[in-house]
């Protein structure tokens, strides 16, 4: 599969997670055969996967005497943990809609019942708190339940947002005698799930929690792209395309497109350099001058006649008056920056006597509700096989990521140290600019 290259710099002086940062958790060694025939061997824990394939950083490592920096491979085990004849799994989904999540729910189902035959397979609804004791009562997940799901839109388990007792869920689990638990959402779910799993081990159960990493911002740090992604930047494009007509049909017409972003502008710098047709990008990472954007902005219409601008949404949030307070997820609330923009282009131009024609364009709730594209359904496969091939070995405490063209797993405390953010010198953002005018 041809995915989007890393996205994380890998510089000479990279720093990663050392060796015992990156051990999986596991509930212990493998009792059951597989039931799964291979044609080719079965992938052990001690295949590993380099975080970095530059020769230099290699060798300085390897100069120093140091272990090379490396995670573990995904795969089907030979041995399993739990005997899949009596295992009972659930899968929950959390957090905004992104494309894919219903292709993700599917794949780990059929993964489970049909090749691996468990004896059941849960669907809680809407998020974390379909496991607590306000949740409704959980969906047996079959083949004739999750068949439709294939590159349909949403999620049909539903989703939420917000924080539930980590004591109730795992009560939930108790209760309904789940052994693994599938987690599919951003960095707040994953940290739910490290509760969870916490918890789980404070009380000595044997549950499994694996979790599948998904943001349509592709901000979570170690994998190279989460789903949802690739349907991101297609959809924005279209919207940057559209907004490219808008402005060159009429004079000193102007696009102005937000997109998705609220600390990483993957989606606008994507977008933007896919459609060739934007002149302005405007990220979070970039910390733009308010009157010197409006100045280039001027010059452009006064010398091209049009012109196209991309915004992300957590970009020029020091410009407005800062919002208060935090939406359910823990997540600060964002000043308007689409809005803000155009309010301030207009005021701009108006002020200077030049006749405009502003055409604002906001897609983030039709991208994110968009059916996943072919590579992100492709994706999606894969990581409803992995997610289940991990869970199955005994796995926990722990969530899938694409690295270096293999999937791999990762601790979810390493994963949510930090935020991935587009870096203003990588070869991404340097393309993006040499073509912006």
């Amino acid at each position: 599969m041809r995915l989007l290259r890393s996205v994380l710099p890998m510089h000479p002086d990279q720093t990663f997670p050392e060796l015992q940062e990156l051990a999986i958790q596991s509930l212990g060694a493998g009792r059951y055969p597989s039931p799964i025939q291979r044609v080719g061997p079965y992938v052990d824990d001690r295949s590993r996967v380099l975080l970095s394939s530059d020769a230099g950083m290699i060798e300085r490592y390897l100069s120093e005497g140091r272990p090379l920096p490396s995670v573990e491979r995904a795969g089907p085990r030979e041995k399993l943990f739990f005997d899949p004849a009596v295992t009972v799994c659930g899968i929950v989904t959390c957090g905004g809609l992104c494309p894919g999540l219903n292709d993700v729910v599917r794949s780990i189902t059929l993964n489970l019942l049909e090749l691996y035959g468990v004896r059941q397979v849960l669907g809680f609804r809407y998020g974390y708190k379909g496991l607590s004791p306000h949740g409704s009562e959980p969906i047996d997940l079959t083949r004739a339940t999750v068949a439709p799901l294939a590159g349909r839109a949403g999620t049909f388990l539903g989703s939420s947002r917000g924080p539930q007792a980590v004591s109730d869920i795992v009560d939930s689990l108790e209760k309904y005698g789940v052994r693994v638990l599938f987690v599919i959402g951003g960095d707040g779910t994953l940290r739910g799930g490290a509760a969870i799993s916490a918890e789980c081990q404070r009380r000595g159960r044997e549950i499994a929690l694996v979790g599948v990493p998904k943001t349509i911002d592709n901000d979570i740090c170690w994998t190279s792209m989460s789903f949802g992604f690739h349907t991101a930047v297609d959809e924005a494009r279209k919207v940057i395309l559209a907004a490219h007509a808008e402005a060159t049909g009429a004079e000193n017409g102007i696009g102005l497109v937000k997109l998705m972003g609220r600390h990483s502008g993957f989606i606008a710098a994507h977008a933007t350099s896919a459609s060739g047709l934007a002149n302005f990008c405007l990220i979070p990472e970039l910390d733009f001058q308010l009157e010197d954007f409006l100045t280039r902005l001027e010059r452009r219409l006064s010398e091209r006649g049009n012109a196209v601008v991309v915004v992300a949404e957590g970009a020029g949030q020091r410009l407005m008056e800062q919002s208060t307070g935090t939406d359910a997820s823990g997540n600060a609330r964002l000043g308007d920056i689409g809005l803000f923009l155009k309010e301030r282009i207009t005021s701009h131009l108006s002020a200077r006597g030049l006749d405009s024609t502003l055409k604002y364009l906001d897609p983030s709730y039709s991208i994110r509700s968009a059916p996943p594209n072919t590579i992100d359904s492709e994706y999606c496969l894969l990581l409803g096989h992995f997610a289940s091939h991990a869970a199955m070995a005994g796995k926990t405490n722990m969530t899938l990521g694409w690295w270096n063209q293999t999937m791999v797993h990762l601790p979810i405390s390493v994963v949510t140290q930090t935020r991935k953010q587009v870096c203003l010198e990588d070869e991404l953002w340097q393309a993006v600019s040499a073509m912006l005018a």
